[in-house]
């Protein structure tokens, strides 16, 4: 099989209202960056795929339009996942993998600010028994995070534990949205509190994937990609088990991430107990002392939707780069609840 690594990663200040900034003017920059810190032109890219929400835009094919950023000259061989673009660098790796291509450009935006995000993540529901009732995503979160308690396997001072961590590790991270202490609050919705809770804004980010000497070549360390697997859950929360998350357990086992430790875990927890959820399938809910956990300061810190998934994946990848880690895993999710779940494992040579 081809080798393939993320060789460039770069991403937005992420903010609570971009609306002086559309999509195209704030992904350019993005998509500058990255391209500059491999040396590489738009003519050189074999593939380009994205990840977006036309929900989130309010429009139709919506995508269509950010394509203004990369460019209308040279042509260029295009697709698109109506996902986190965590599911845009799975089609991008397998382009690879086939010899489709030897480099692609991968990119994710998202614009919370114009609409109610509540409301909007509603349409992921099943359309015909639970999306009438028009549970919003932090209801449905507080629902499993009180499974978890009921469970016994967290509390609420743990899950402030989780927020604290989260944003004194964003300090250091210049393109979070949030920092710093985490204000004590009240209920959200019970027992989950406004720390526990992802903040609502704009970003985007961007990755370069490059296959064999052609990564070597356009970067000192590449961050190669060792396994990568998507897996789903049912779509009705009412035969899941919210305290367990089997396609994260599944998609880490099939991506390779149990057959050698990591040092570092980019978890896609938009909420604190679903941080206790993805540690228990992955195995690392002993692994504090031994395994960095969202060092970026994770989706608690920003987390433009859509974009978040492919950031853990290049934030994991960025560790790397610099040699602050040598195996990393990267996990996206999608839907309700921790509905769909990617897991990733990248290595430094």
């Amino acid at each position: 099989m081809r080798e393939v690594a993320v060789v460039a990663f770069g991403q937005s200040v992420h903010v609570r209202d971009s609306a002086e900034t559309s999509e195209v003017e704030m992904l350019m920059p993005v998509l500058h960056d990255v391209l500059a810190q491999t040396g590489l032109a738009a003519r050189d890219i074999d593939f380009t795929c994205s990840g977006s929400c036309d929900y989130l835009a309010g429009r139709a094919f919506s995508f269509t339009m950010a394509l203004d950023g990369v460019g209308a000259w040279p042509p260029v061989s295009e697709s698109h996942v109506e996902m986190d673009g965590a599911w845009a660098l799975y089609e991008a790796w397998v382009k690879i993998l086939t010899g489709e291509a030897d480099t692609a450009l991968v990119y994710a935006y998202g614009k919370s600010s114009p609409g109610d995000l509540r409301e909007v993540l509603t349409r992921q529901l099943d359309p015909y028994y639970v999306a009438p009732l028009w549970p919003d995503s932090v209801a449905l979160a507080a629902l499993q995070a009180q499974a978890l308690i009921d469970a016994g396997l967290t509390d609420e001072r743990a899950l402030a534990g989780i927020a604290a961590r989260s944003r004194t590790a964003a300090e250091s991270n210049p393109h979070a949205q949030l920092r710093g202490a985490v204000p004590a609050g009240e209920h959200l919705v019970a027992p989950l509190r406004t720390g526990d809770c992802p903040p609502i804004g704009d970003g985007a980010a961007a990755v370069v994937l490059a296959a064999g000497d052609t990564a070597r070549r356009l970067t000192a360390r590449p961050a190669w990609i060792r396994g990568l697997d998507h897996r789903i859950e049912a779509h009705s929360l009412g035969v899941r088990d919210l305290t367990d998350s089997p396609s994260t357990r599944l998609a880490a086992e099939r991506a390779g991430a149990f057959e050698l430790p990591v040092d570092t875990a980019e978890l896609h927890a938009p909420f604190t107990s679903q941080e206790v959820v993805l540690r228990r399938a992955l195995g690392l809910e002993a692994a504090d002392g031994r395994v960095r956990i969202n060092p970026s300061g994770g989706a608690l810190a920003a987390n433009p939707v859509m974009a978040t998934g492919l950031i853990r994946i290049g934030e994991a990848a960025a560790r790397i780069h610099r040699g602050a880690s040598d195996r990393a895993l990267a996990h996206a999710t999608s839907g309700p609840c921790l509905q769909q779940n990617l897991v990733a494992v990248l290595e430094g040579e």
